[in-house]
């Protein structure tokens, strides 16, 4: 939103916890983008995620490095089409440490080798849930393009209250490590038509990096 009356700031939003608004600037927003587009594209592209119990998530993903699917990693698309997970590109875990070091003041050692993209549309939805299948408990960034949306921050104990609504826009950055790192989270609402037009994104994608430990 431009000129606004009360600038977004930094925002520590629980322990470990932290919102940085417009982290990345718009040609870095355009980059991360073109990248995605890319990554979304066969084989091992973007693809629904089915549940055990047989439900679907609204929210299609790709992954990088390593293949999430409920509730475990692996090398293949083990879910979909078969095909070996895209690498993980050395510049993508450049980002991940930089964006610690930006919210936490750590310099992270760790390497980011994983990448999970979210797509959401006008009606997707995340449920609450913990990033808990890795090994590694380093900090989990997440980078958000496109629309709006609200993203609920929990306790580790819960998916109910207490919880934290925070809007992230496109460009913002979210980290959470630390006593947080095993915080529940979920997107419970996305605003349509929200993303910066010169964006050319409808709908909102959601880059989180992680370090596996496997």
């Amino acid at each position: 939103m431009d000129a606004e009356l009360f600038p977004r700031e930094r925002t520590e939003v629980a322990p470990g916890a932290v919102h940085l608004p417009e982290w990345l600037d718009p040609p870095a927003q355009r980059e991360l983008l073109e990248a995605c587009r890319d990554w979304a594209r066969p084989p091992a592209g973007l693809r629904t995620v089915r549940t055990p119990g047989g439900g679907t998530m609204t929210a299609r993903q790709v992954c990088l490095g390593w293949h999430w699917y409920p509730y475990a990693y692996a090398r293949t698309v083990v879910d979909g089409d078969g095909s070996p997970v895209k690498p993980f590109p050395d510049w993508l875990g450049e980002l991940g440490r930089r964006a610690v070091r930006d919210t936490l003041g750590e310099r992270h050692t760790a390497t980011y080798d994983i990448a999970l993209i979210n797509f959401y549309g006008a009606d997707a939805r995340m449920g609450m849930h913990r990033d808990g299948d890795e090994k590694s408990h380093a900090p989990v960034v997440s980078l958000s393009l496109g629309d709006t949306c609200v993203f609920r921050f929990g306790n580790t104990e819960t998916r109910t209250r207490p919880y934290t609504d925070v809007e992230l826009r496109s460009g913002d950055l979210f980290v959470f490590g630390g006593p947080a790192r095993l915080a529940h989270h979920g997107v419970p609402k996305v605003y349509p038509d929200t993303a910066p037009p010169e964006l050319g994104l409808t709908g909102r994608l959601n880059i989180t990096l992680r370090v596996s430990g496997l």
